[in-house]
């Protein structure tokens, strides 16, 4: 079983805890001739593919390395200019390494705050009243399980498509929530969740799913 992460979004729409826990690390690196045929662009301080995409290597792919030296934003760790190297005839034949960005902090509250609307949407369209919302948005590489409390508050979990029972562990990342985050005296409702036991349990928790199922939780 594979988990690929765990989000809580509050009642407002505002992402209040993002937990990354096996996401897999998806690299390419292939050997290039002149001129290089990917079209590459700086944007949100990293060198992503703007067209071109071939060989496993994607658009929104960022730029990892060249010749084995790590690129940090539009620099090469050894100070050269990403772009004058790739631009430099002389520098060919060229190793280069592509992989996927890992999302920032800010990325993951955008992507709450739109899924947010997204759920209430799909509320309204119901046919049946009191509809409960999205609970299983399905892609070919993952699946993403919603469970909304009583005062609003949305537990999610990414996992891989074929797991099933998340239904089960949503509740218990929700007994978890309401034990170690809800009953800290310092813990604000609506606020970030920044609480050591909540932190320790949960990746407890799903350390056991990953290793002997859903039934053990």
């Amino acid at each position: 079983m594979v988990i690929y992460g765990v989000y809580i979004v509050s009642k407002s729409g505002g992402l209040i805890f993002n937990y990354d826990h096996n996401i897999p690390k998806i690299e390419t690196e292939k050997t290039f001739s002149y001129p290089l045929d990917i079209k590459l662009q700086y944007e949100n301080k990293k060198v992503v593919v703007e067209f071109g995409q071939r060989d496993g290597i994607h658009v929104g792919h960022m730029l990892y390395a060249i010749n084995g030296i790590p690129v940090t934003g539009r620099q090469l760790d050894d100070g050269r200019d990403v772009f004058e190297v790739l631009d430099n005839k002389d520098n060919y034949p060229i190793n280069i390494k592509f992989g996927r960005p890992k999302m920032t902090t800010n990325e993951k509250i955008f992507l709450a705050s739109m899924f947010y609307p997204l759920f209430a949407i799909a509320s309204q369209l119901s046919p049946e009243p009191k509809s409960s919302g999205i609970e299983v948005l399905e892609a070919d590489t993952f699946k993403l399980h919603c469970f909304q409390t009583l005062t609003g508050v949305k537990m999610m979990v990414v996992a891989e498509p074929t797991q099933a029972g998340i239904d089960i562990l949503l509740r218990r990342i929700y007994e978890i929530y309401a034990d170690y985050a809800l009953k800290n005296p310092f813990y604000s409702l609506e606020m970030p969740i920044r609480c050591e036991l909540f932190d320790i349990n949960l990746k407890t928790v799903l350390e056991q799913v990953e290793k002997s199922g859903i039934s053990n939780v």
